[in-house]
């Protein structure tokens, strides 16, 4: 991939599980990389096999910080904008975290932007968006949109600031709807909540709802080729993408992958909570799929499944653990 066109980039949330990879990725090509992150959920770990390169910059902050954001970007050509409040679980109980940091954090953003010479902004929005469609898989033209979770209207929101910064302002946008993205480094969703649970107590494993909740996963390897080739690619204004795996897999099968890789053969699997209609929590969606033609046509390919990705991601997060 030829991203020398698009350097030197900054990449917010950069110390996080997605960013962090897409650090590495463009690390090891010798391009010029600035991170900004506060560490409330990523960690300076994360970037251990880049923060030596001699392109290279860490700066410990937020997009709170509005003083340094016009030095940060004076130099910047484009910019992946990763940080966010990742849970969509916590979002029911905290609303104000999730307009705070994706919905403010954001507009903070794109005015700074605006006022420099960034040419380029990748987004990390959500299948969530979606809320629950009735046409599956689910391509990027679908509507109305209507997300049944704050995290999910957060994001949605931001894709219409995102949209209309960049057809006023002359930015182009990348907009990326993903699926449940997984791999090393993640410490949150449901794998890592049943290594936990599971370290716990290896007798029983108790799943947050019905269990039939039924999702893409994609690895995180997949993901960041995702992401690439849509910068690499996009002609429009703004382009909307969505990146995710071709099949699904329902949450009683993640229990026994992980079960299996952990040598647990005789755990008992139990639901229990979540919502009277079978959801893990409330805003949960139960059955997401998403279509990933538009994607594919640039050249992408997703190269583990949905169970190869659960397989070798919890593989992955029991070394890291271990």
């Amino acid at each position: 991939m030829d991203l020398k066109n698009f350097e030197p980039f900054l990449i917010t949330g950069g110390a996080g599980f997605i960013g962090s990879h897409i650090v590495d990725t463009l690390c090891s090509l010798d391009l010029s990389v600035s991170v900004l992150d506060n560490f409330s959920s990523g960690k300076e770990s994360n970037l251990n096999n880049s923060k030596n390169k001699k392109n290279f910059q860490l700066i410990k902050s937020d997009l709170h910080n509005l003083e340094i954001l016009p030095n940060l970007l004076k130099d910047t050509k484009t910019v992946f904008h990763l940080a966010a409040y990742p849970e969509v679980r916590t979002g029911f109980e905290n609303p104000e975290f999730t307009y705070k940091e994706n919905i403010e954090n954001t507009y903070n953003l794109l005015e700074s932007i605006r006022k420099s010479n960034v040419e380029n902004i990748v987004f990390s929005s959500s299948s969530v968006v979606y809320g629950e469609p009735s046409l599956i898989p689910t391509p990027e033209s679908y509507g109305p949109l209507l997300p049944i979770s704050p995290y999910g209207g957060s994001k949605l929101a931001c894709e219409g600031l995102i949209s209309a910064y960049c057809y006023n302002y002359g930015i182009h946008g990348v907009i990326l709807r993903l699926a449940n993205i997984i791999g090393s480094r993640s410490r949150h969703g449901v794998i890592w909540d049943f290594i936990n649970k599971l370290k716990k107590n290896s007798n029983e494993l108790e799943i947050l709802g019905n269990g039939k909740q039924t999702k893409s996963y994609i690895h995180i390897s997949d993901c960041v080729d995702g992401f690439l080739t849509a910068l690499i690619n996009s002609k429009n204004m703004v382009d909307i993408y969505n990146i995710g795996n071709i099949d699904k897999i329902d949450v009683f099968e993640i229990a026994k992958i992980v079960c299996k890789n952990m040598n647990l053969n005789e755990t008992k699997l139990t639901t229990q909570g979540g919502t009277s209609d079978g959801r893990g929590w409330i805003g949960d969606v139960t059955l997401m799929l998403l279509d990933n033609s538009k994607l594919s046509k640039l050249g992408w390919k997703s190269r583990f499944s949905s169970h190869d990705s659960v397989s070798k991601s919890s593989k992955e997060l029991l070394d890291e653990i271990s």
